[in-house]
């Protein structure tokens, strides 16, 4: 019996390949073979004892500081993805015709909820639409951290429920599964502690190995920048995106991104319950100009993407079908959308000090006042409050008097506001004359734009 072992070349280079000659390649500002980048994801990710934690960290601590080819980049992702299972939505149908599946991501940032409104209004449509996302750490908060604020909503659910509410109801957000580019979690918590996170290709490859083995079709990226995103200029931020929509569209999954600004907070609200509550807003045909903006950017980007450019999502907003869909996507993962929403017991209003006009709101320092009101979390697992958050009264552009609130503190537990107003006394800039408003959305990134 023969047994085919490859050529020679494979074996000798298999035979070499270890977690130091790994190291010293990337140290040394070499690029990293494919059969190097398999193997020390697959040890790393399976724990076969090959590579441990402080010979991986050493290796990202390469990768941050030499980089990577978009080459490695896109062999390391494939190597994530293929760490664990991929799902699969094409056989997802409803009336016997076959539905298109497509996914939206933002990096994150505060009072970003778009996430709420913009699945239920793009599945109003008849597309489906797998949102698997996060929970919250430090001053952004999670998706899922939002939606628990509802009674009786559930976060966790199984592969063929998923399908199936995304044949009835068009809309899932939910976590996503342990199997799913497993080597992710892994690496992200590593890179969490080593301080490794800013790095371009660690990032790209994050996202999007968890979003390639979510199998969806198509893919919206929402690529923020400024003082309330995780990367705080655009160039860096464009690199991301230009970065992802390749990764993207290598894997077969139809992919664009909207470079968005924010520096200012999206929105009057950061904090869970309270985010929930400004998203019905808007599925109700209101709520806060530059939610409404980018969530209608956002769904216009999907709903090309799956072959319905000539719609206008603003419809399904005024006629009430949004909310439907909302409601009963609400329903279907055991909320009750009718509900009334947690509240705070105790509440503090912040007042300008001074009369003018705001040219000014840091997106940053209202994101640390919300987490430090009980809104996010320090470590990961640790519990959040439902009601805590900020309100806030007044944007760049508005004229103030002394005296007026500035920012309502919503919180559970009272002797937090001291440390939150600490957070809130340099987020407001006072001017004389409105500055001109700077664009929310910058730019939009395709392949080879």
């Amino acid at each position: 019996m023969s047994h085919d072992v490859g050529t020679s070349d494979q074996v000798e280079e298999a035979a070499v390949i270890d977690a130091i000659s790994v190291i010293r390649t990337k140290r040394d500002g070499g690029e990293l073979s494919d059969a190097q980048i398999d193997w020390v994801i697959d040890r790393y990710a399976h724990e076969h004892g090959n590579v441990a934690d402080e010979q991986m960290s050493a290796l990202l601590m390469a990768i941050l500081i030499r980089g990577m080819s978009r080459r490695e980049i896109a062999r390391w992702t494939h190597a994530m993805v293929d760490s664990g299972r991929r799902m699969d939505f094409s056989g997802l149908r409803r009336g016997g015709r076959p539905l298109v599946t497509v996914d939206k991501h933002s990096t994150g940032g505060v009072g970003d909820k778009i996430t709420l409104p913009l699945a239920p209004l793009v599945a109003s449509y008849g597309v489906a639409v797998p949102q698997l996302s996060g929970r919250g750490l430090g001053h952004t908060g999670g998706t899922l951290d939002k939606l628990e604020s509802v009674a009786g909503w559930r976060a966790d659910i199984g592969p063929d429920e998923m399908v199936e509410q995304l044949e009835r109801v068009g809309a899932v957000i939910c976590a996503a599964g342990r199997d799913l580019a497993p080597a992710d979690r892994k690496l992200y918590a590593l890179r969490d502690v080593t301080g490794t996170v800013e790095s371009i290709p660690l990032l790209a490859s994050s996202i999007m190995s968890k979003k390639i083995a979510e199998g969806t079709g198509a893919l919206i990226l929402d690529v923020k920048f400024g003082s309330g995103a995780f990367l705080k200029t655009e160039d860096l931020s464009r690199e991301l995106a230009e970065t992802m929509v390749e990764l993207g569209e290598s894997a077969g999954v139809i992919t664009r991104a909207l470079l968005t600004d924010m520096n200012t907070p999206l929105g009057r609200t950061a904090g869970n319950a309270l985010e929930v509550a400004e998203s019905v807003e808007v599925l109700a045909g209101g709520g806060p100009d530059d939610v409404v903006e980018l969530t209608l950017a956002l769904a216009r980007e999907m709903l090309d993407a799956a072959g319905l450019g000539h719609v206008d999502p603003a419809d399904n907003l005024c006629n009430g079908k949004a909310m439907d869909t909302w409601r009963a996507m609400v329903s279907a993962q055991g909320g009750d959308p009718e509900a009334p929403l947690p509240v705070a017991a105790h509440t503090d209003t912040v007042v300008a000090e001074e009369s003018g006009v705001i040219v000014g709101l840091d997106a940053w320092d209202v994101g640390i006042a919300a987490w430090r009101l009980g809104a996010g979390r320090a470590v990961p697992g640790a519990a959040v409050q439902a009601e805590a958050g900020v309100r806030i009264h007044a944007k760049p552009g508005d004229r103030v008097r002394r005296g007026d609130p500035l920012f309502t503190l919503h919180t559970q537990t009272a002797e937090r506001f001291a440390t939150a107003r600490a957070a809130l006394r340099t987020a407001i800039t006072l001017g004389d004359a409105p500055g001109i408003r700077p664009p929310l959305i910058v730019d939009r990134v395709t392949v080879g734009a």
